[in-house]
């Protein structure tokens, strides 16, 4: 289903140390209640699916008023990107199930709270967005989530893996990390947070295996063919959705956006056979670290 990703605010209520919108929410500023309506309004007959993110898109204040509209006019899917930690709050989950919300995708970066609240910076969230979980599956809701690898949590993947699956979330996700450009200029954060491929591999191969085994959907982000060769259809790049993305004032279509520079493929991509279909590591992990790591497959 084709669909619209609306940031709405870049304030959140936590501090990820990887968080690709870097300092964005010190300058930006949220969009209007009434700038959201008309860019619903304008998309609502070439997408079904409105994908509401950020920032925290649950701290809004027009939130709730934004998910009833969205499905007023007409969206079939309105799935909410969220850190989770206000669905540890029951009232709200049915609120936003009232409202129209049918999809929750959670961020969950640590199988404990000493791994997930070293990365949001937030004393409590990983006890928040844990309860947030269970809560939208007592509530019979689909639950995905998003974990973004790096260089603290990488050796955690596996055990969020099994914690997921006890969890009978509907699907997980290991995105490698996107170097947001405050990370990008720094290299003391460079070494505190970036991991390299060959090194979180192994872990996520491990990971998806527990999700595999346990019929549970999931899916690798930015990790290429050539990285994770037994596991080629658990690329996210392979069913992305086509995806238009209103980010501050400007409207990009996802795809084209990562084909015209955002990804970035190494001198010897093009001799391997998945060179047409891969899309290459993130432009920033290319320029600092080279494609040593990416060897062609060639058969």
């Amino acid at each position: 289903m084709r669909r619209v990703d609306i940031k709405i605010a870049y304030r959140c209520n936590n501090k990820c140390k990887f968080c690709i919108q870097g300092k964005k929410r010190e300058f930006l500023r949220d969009k209007t209640t009434d700038e959201i309506r008309r860019i619903l309004q304008e998309n609502v007959k070439d997408f079904k699916g409105v994908v509401f993110t950020g920032g925290e898109v649950t701290i809004v204040n027009d939130f709730l008023e934004l998910v009833d509209f969205a499905k007023r006019i007409g969206y079939s899917s309105i799935q909410i990107q969220t850190n989770g930690r206000m669905f540890s709050y029951l009232d709200f989950c049915k609120k936003t199930i009232d409202a129209g919300a049918n999809q929750f995708a959670l961020a969950i970066h640590g199988s404990t709270e000493e791994v997930h609240d070293s990365l949001t910076r937030v004393d409590g969230s990983f006890d928040q967005t844990l309860q947030g979980i269970k809560n939208l599956k007592s509530l019979d809701q689909i639950v995905l989530t998003n974990t973004v690898v790096n260089k603290i949590n990488h050796k955690d993947i596996p055990n969020i893996a099994k914690m997921l699956v006890g969890l009978h979330v509907y699907s997980f996700q290991f995105a490698f990390m996107h170097i947001n450009p405050v990370i990008q200029n720094d290299k003391n954060l460079i070494d505190e947070i970036v991991p390299r491929y060959k090194d979180v591999k192994k872990y996520v191969e491990e990971g998806l295996d527990i999700g595999i085994n346990a019929n549970i959907k999931c899916a690798t982000e930015a990790m290429t063919p050539c990285i994770i060769p037994k596991y080629i259809d658990y690329i996210a790049e392979k069913y992305i959705p086509e995806t238009f993305i209103y980010d501050s004032d400007v409207a990009r279509d996802f795809q084209k956006m990562k084909r015209d520079g955002a990804k970035l493929k190494g001198p010897k991509c093009s001799e391997c056979i998945f060179f047409d279909e891969c899309e290459g590591p993130w432009r920033d992990y290319g320029e600092i670290f080279g494609f040593d790591e990416f060897v062609p497959i060639t058969k």
